[in-house]
Formats: structure tokens, C-alpha cells, sequence
């Protein structure tokens, strides 16, 4: 059970009352606030572990309350909204979210991106990532499959470095691209797309199902986390 403070920004008391009860039974405490600006205090007053936000609210949109939070926090947050396009999702992920899900949703979903936001937060990846049979020691930039040595080439190394600092996180073409090649490079998805293909066929048992590095269609991709 988890002792861990929820705050929830969302305007409708419905959807707050569901989290509530859904977070509290696994030992959650809940925060609740109804518009941007009661959110934006909230984060400063109760200093919560994680923050769940609602695009739609009454007084500020949820992406500029991303910026305002942004300014000053790095305070884990999930997009909760029913804007499921796959702009409004950059645009919430590009603006500072670490992650998205799209209403309606399963509550076991959500807890398992409330856990690895949760994990981001406390910074406790450790130097030795493990999701099921892949092993990396980012200490020795090592990396394993079924304990068998892998040979990464420095480029798709660095691809697997930031989706391990993300692990569970939805990260964005744009991120990965700027974190691994640099702002020129903002615009070469193809080079992108390539480089995550040859490194799929490098550590995934079935690289045309992949377990490991999931695809985000049109946002980005996300790297499983155990």
C-alpha cells in the first residue's frame, strides 16, 4: 500500500469522486482541486507526489497549466482528458506532461502509470534497469537479454538511455530526437523511426510485436517498465 499524495485537477466532481475512491483503496492520498488555478496552489501547498489533470477546465487550459507548473516543478504529471487526438497529446506531452490516458479508462492501467510516475519521481530506477528479460547496468552502458550481452551502437544506446529515464512514460518523437541527436535534428522522423526498428530487432524476441519499446501511434513511444 502506498502512502504516496495524489492531487487530481479535474472540474468534474463525478470523475473526482471515481479517483478518489479508486486511489484511496490502494492506500492513496487524495487531493482534489476543480480549476487550474486551485491546482496550481494545491501543488504548492500540499507538495503532492504525483498529479493527475484534466485538459478541459473552466479557468485555464490544462496544457498552460502544464507551462505554469513547469516554471518552477518537476512534479510527475498525467494528462487525464477526453481529447484523445494525437495533437492534443503532443501538445500536453511537449508542454511538460509525462503522461496520457484518454477518458474512459481502466483503473488498472492508471495505476500502473501512477507507479511509474511515481518511480520517475523518486529518481529510484537505480544504475541497473530490468523490464522482464532486458537488462541495462547504465554504469557500464551494458545491455542483456536472457543474461546474452546485446552490441548497441552509440545511437541506439542513447535511444534506449532516455526511454529508460521515461521508463513507463510516454516520450515523443520530438524528445527523443532532440535528447539524442539535438534541436537541428527536430524534424528527421525517419531517422527516428529507423533507429527504434533497428534497435526493436536487437532486443525484442518478436520485433514486429514488441514487449519492450511500445508505440504511441502518431505521439511517440513508451518503454515497458516492470
Amino acid at each position: 500500500m502506498s502512502s504516496a499524495r495524489i492531487l487530481i485537477i479535474d472540474d468534474e466532481q463525478p470523475v473526482r469522486r471515481f479517483l478518489r475512491v479508486a486511489l484511496a483503496s490502494q492506500g492513496y492520498l487524495v487531493i482534489e482541486a476543480s480549476t487550474g488555478q486551485e491546482g496550481i496552489s494545491a501543488v504548492a501547498t500540499n507538495k503532492p507526489d504525483v498529479v493527475i489533470l484534466d485538459l478541459g477546465l473552466p479557468d485555464l487550459d490544462g496544457t498552460e497549466v502544464i507551462r505554469l507548473l513547469r516554471e518552477w516543478t518537476r512534479i510527475p504529471i498525467i494528462i487525464l482528458s477526453v481529447r484523445g487526438s494525437e495533437n492534443d497529446k503532443i501538445a500536453a506531452l511537449d508542454a511538460g506532461a509525462d503522461d496520457y490516458l484518454t477518458k474512459p479508462f481502466g483503473v488498472g492501467e492508471l495505476l500502473a502509470r501512477l507507479c511509474a510516475a511515481l518511480r520517475r519521481g523518486s529518481g529510484d530506477n537505480g544504475p541497473i534497469f530490468t523490464s522482464g528479460s532486458l537488462k541495462v547496468d547504465l554504469v557500464h552502458r551494458m545491455v542483456s537479454i536472457s543474461e546474452n550481452a546485446v552490441q548497441l551502437t552509440p545511437t541506439e544506446y542513447g535511444l534506449l538511455r532516455v526511454l529508460i529515464v521515461h521508463a513507463g512514460m510516454v516520450v515523443t518523437h520530438r524528445q527523443l530526437l532532440h535528447e539524442v541527436w539535438g534541436k537541428a535534428y527536430l524534424g528527421e522522423s525517419h531517422m527516428l523511426h529507423v533507429n527504434i526498428s533497428n534497435l526493436r530487432h536487437k532486443i525484442e524476441p518478436d520485433p514486429t510485436r514488441p514487449q519492450f519499446i511500445i508505440t504511441e501511434p502518431g505521439v511517440g513511444y513508451r518503454l515497458r517498465a516492470d
